[in-house]
């Protein structure tokens, strides 16, 4: 399988090397982004990923400057998402995507053996875990098995005395026990799995609602539209009733979710389709109204049509270009508002997780980093918070930022990175 996935870099190789002159020298970003026309690649697909690495011999990510990075917590299994209970204990869902089946022909065969080089597929821990920092020096001290033998965890939410887990099949809700969650739940929504297979969480403030994103079943609905039925949509739950419905739809692969408070609106960042092109189209943050539909599988960024889909003019017109654009194939996704004052020099705005490409010829993303709001809309271009986690020749992947949360207290920021197994905690330096 090694053999196999080497081959299919070398040959990956090669179309990256075709396609990188002709590549866009501009990054799609901001609010008024540049996106380059599209340029159909095929079945062959610009395939460019990073061998996974960790992080050795005392190398960290790099911090902006007036910041600092630590390790909150190593030595964990594909840490994905965060979550800092109002007592200060930090849950971390360790998850992976697993081989939905046998692969079948040579193409499906070496795709599954390069993402297990990097680190992308495989075993999935399956679990929650509690981090406790007793004495408060930014360090993990007492870690454990919090909630176990779930289906690929992703999302958490704690509201009053029940905690609630988006798995991949649906969303559980648990009575919460601060040392440990033991029983299988009540499932009060259930989902597709599998596809683009996480589903986090967000309660409204008044803690009434919750709401949940789930990504679609595959690039652009090439396995038909029945089956992406419910998907690609951010989904409300009614808390009281049970009842769940479509908030928002056509958003591709929408996964952090977070509150802007000034407006009270939802916002998203969302995860484009492949195949068109180094920057087409760019992944998103986004403001989402209720009803909005998004352009997928259809168009993009509004109504930019994708001529590989078969159409639907009256969807396409109703499409609402996003708000920020986050650069092509960052797979941006953990986010988290982050009040101003949290660190040094920062404003108020959103952080973003860029977990990284691998549909282009150049690698983008591989970073945290701050989009500024002011008057409830983005502001300004996006700073870096942490980089290096790529080697400079783009072979290695010492690690990849997924989702992202203030830390308890309120003067940190704390990020999952489930290449490199460790939960990063960024503080003023």
């Amino acid at each position: 399988m090694d053999l196999l996935a080497r081959a299919t870099a070398v040959v990956g190789g090669v179309m990256v090397a075709l396609r990188k002159s002709s590549a866009p020298r501009t990054a799609a970003f901001g609010s008024a982004p540049e996106i380059p026309a599209a340029r159909d690649q095929g079945a062959l697909m610009t395939l460019k990923m990073p061998v996974a690495h960790g992080w050795r011999d005392g190398r960290l990510p790099v911090a902006a400057p007036g910041l600092a990075v630590n390790a909150f917590v190593r030595d964990l299994d594909h840490p994905r998402w965060v979550e800092v209970l109002p007592n200060g204990d930090v849950l971390v869902a360790e998850a992976l995507q697993e081989p939905s089946s046998a692969p079948e022909g040579i193409i499906d065969r070496a795709r599954h053996a390069t993402m297990r080089r990097a680190g992308a597929i495989g075993r999935s821990a399956n679990r929650i875990t509690l981090c406790r920092d007793p004495n408060g020096d930014g360090v993990a001290e007492d870690c454990r098995p919090f909630l176990e033998n779930q289906r690929q965890p992703f999302g958490m939410a704690l509201v009053g005395d029940t905690f609630y887990v988006g798995n991949t099949d649906g969303i559980v809700a648990f009575d919460y026990q601060p040392d440990g969650i033991t029983g299988a739940g009540q499932r009060i929504v259930d989902f597709k799995p599998g596809g683009h297979w996480t589903r986090s969480l967000l309660a409204s403030p008044d803690g009434r609602r919750l709401y949940c994103g789930v990504g679609s079943q595959s690039n652009i609905g090439e396995d038909g539209m029945e089956a992406e039925e419910g998907r690609a949509a951010i989904w409300e739950v009614d808390l009281a009733t049970g009842a769940a419905r479509i908030f928002a739809g056509g958003l591709r692969n929408p996964v952090g979710l977070a509150w802007e408070p000034g407006s009270g609106s939802l916002w998203t960042v969302v995860n484009e389709r492949d195949g068109l092109g180094d920057e087409t189209p760019p992944d998103y943050l986004t403001s989402v109204r209720d009803g909005g539909f998004y352009g997928w599988p259809y168009s993009y960024w509004g109504g930019t049509v994708d001529d590989r889909v078969p159409q639907d003019p009256a969807l396409v017109a109703q499409a609402i270009a996003p708000d920020y654009a986050l650069g092509g194939h960052t797979a941006s996704l953990g986010l988290c508002w982050m009040p101003a004052g949290t660190l040094p020099g920062f404003p108020e705005g959103m952080v973003i997780g860029q977990h990284g490409s691998w549909n282009r010829s150049t690698l983008s993303g591989y970073k945290l980093i701050f989009v500024p709001f002011a008057d409830g809309r983005p502001s300004g271009p996006a700073r870096d918070i942490l980089t290096g986690f790529l080697s400079e020749d783009e072979k290695l992947a010492y690690g990849r930022p997924v989702g992202v949360t203030i830390g308890p207290g309120g003067r940190s920021l704390l990020m999952a990175d489930d290449v490199g197994n460790v939960v990063w905690r960024v503080t003023g330096a």
